[in-house]
């Protein structure tokens, strides 16, 4: 994986040299202005800020990136958002799509894509219209998709259609390579995070968590996978985890029995109610599994995040348990010979989840922090006390809400100033937990504050150091 991250760089590097650099905003306004204006091997390049649009790539085998492909800082992936909640045509709210041939040359790299309804989508397959990809929708196309966050995307509307889903991300009759991207808190009435309907897909180093409330054709709110495609379906160093379903299966749906593509050296855990439905022409090896599956390497123990990002922790049974073959080893860290270079741990061997492999990033700057612990919807809105309080350095807010839309949760000090922005973000209804950490704060007072419609509480919490 990390040849495949040097190619694109390559590839970003030569455009620079041989092509037209369009960037945004400094001389276009907008990104899909910038898009418009491309000609094939192109690359836009776009600036920190929030950009309210719906982006079309029009077939153009061109490279979007944010400025990290500078650096390789995650911080500037949380900097750079398309925000998709203003759509022009309602029927028309994925955040991006790609729906006319573009291919392995399309690279879509270094966002962070939220706010997105879904497309009105006939399905090709079958006589109904479903509205899919709130943060992505791919049809007949096989771009790259890197080093993105996607999330709070909420498909929910079912007017004019069959159903919702692909709440991150929406694939179909396509073979995409999906890397070291997070998809989290995204719903759908099916495949709340992931479909692949026709699809084939290289899927290496992602984080796909707390994706919630599907419940239709087995749901999947991890990754809902529909029939077999000509091309391998290769699920490879991911960590697929706390997903929920209201019914169904909140880890994996394999929609038909006969599904095939290989899953290995990923973590597969804390799916509610379960991790898997069919699946039994799958080739699974080297993950860990909650509940268990036969296949070489396998386990079932759990996999001891040590944060919220999902990171292995220095005891976690997952490190040095992927396969050992060493095309599957972790970089090497230059300064400790024969380990592996943070976030992989261990030794050289493969590291099984989104840390592991020659591919392998640091998949985010900030905490992803914001938990949904209910599929329940509360009858109203409530901000609960911190716990523990008094706390040093670390404590956990519960909030609910009863409706989708914008949630706000701030810190104040004792003066009114903010000293932290935990949530600022559109969410579905549900229970949600937040860590905050007041490491770099002094001892004192401090007040958190929920927003959310015309709801506002705040609270008091006290850190003691």
């Amino acid at each position: 994986m990390k040849k495949i991250f040097l190619i694109t760089l390559f590839v970003l590097l030569t455009q620079f040299v041989y092509s037209t650099i369009r960037n945004v905003p400094g001389t276009y306004s907008t990104i899909q202005s910038a898009i418009n204006a491309c000609s094939n091997g192109d690359t836009v390049v776009v600036a920190a800020g929030t950009y309210f649009e719906n982006l079309n790539f029009r077939g153009k085998k061109i490279v979007v990136t944010s400025t990290f492909y500078l650096s390789n800082n995650p911080s500037i992936i949380n900097s750079t958002i398309i925000n998709g909640s203003t759509p022009a045509y309602p029927d028309t709210g994925s955040c991006v799509m790609f729906n006319n041939g573009e291919d392995s040359t399309t690279v879509l790299q270094g966002f962070s894509i939220t706010g997105g309804t879904g497309t009105k989508w006939h399905d090709e397959h079958s006589s109904g219209t479903y509205r899919e990809g709130g943060g992505i929708l791919i049809q007949y196309s096989s771009p790259v998709i890197q080093n993105n966050i996607i999330y709070n995307n909420l498909v929910t509307d079912i007017t004019g259609v069959v159903s919702t889903g692909g709440g991150g991300m929406r694939i179909g009759d396509s073979y995409p390579g999906i890397y070291n991207n997070v998809v989290m808190n995204n719903t759908g009435r099916y495949g709340a995070g992931i479909v692949l309907n026709y699809s084939g897909c290289i899927m290496k180093n992602n984080l796909i968590c707390n994706n919630f409330g599907s419940y239709q054709y087995g749901a999947g709110s991890g990754l809902w996978i529909n029939n077999n495609y000509s091309r391998p379906r290769i699920i490879q160093n991911n960590t697929i985890v706390y997903n929920s379903a209201t019914s169904g299966t909140g880890g994996i749906n394999l929609y038909n029995s006969s599904e095939t593509g290989t899953l290995k050296n990923n973590i597969i855990w804390g799916n509610t109610p379960t991790q898997m439905q069919g699946g039994s022409a799958l080739t699974i090896t080297y993950c860990d599994f909650q509940g268990g599956v036969t296949g070489a390497g396998n386990i079932n123990v759990n996999p001891q995040f040590s944060d919220t990002n999902f990171i292995l922790s220095s005891s976690s049974p997952c490190i040095d348990a992927g396969d050992s073959s060493a095309v599957y080893n972790d970089p090497e860290d230059q300064s400790n010979p024969g380990h592996g270079k943070y976030p992989s741990r261990g030794t050289l061997r493969n590291d099984m989840g989104a840390y592991g492999g020659p591919g392998r990033m640091l998949l985010s700057a900030a905490l992803i922090g914001v938990k949904r612990i209910s599929k329940n919807v509360p009858v109203g809105y409530a901000l609960y006390q911190n716990y523990p309080n008094p706390f040093n350095p670390k404590t956990s807010i519960n909030f609910g809400i009863p409706l989708n839309g914008n949630v706000k949760l701030k810190v104040y000090n004792i003066e009114g100033k903010v000293v932290s922005t935990l949530i600022d973000e559109n969410l579905g209804s549900g229970l949600y937990k937040v860590e905050f950490d007041g490491s770099n704060l002094a001892s004192g007072i401090y007040f958190y504050k929920l927003e959310s419609g015309n709801f506002t509480l705040t609270r008091k919490m006290i850190l003691i150091k």
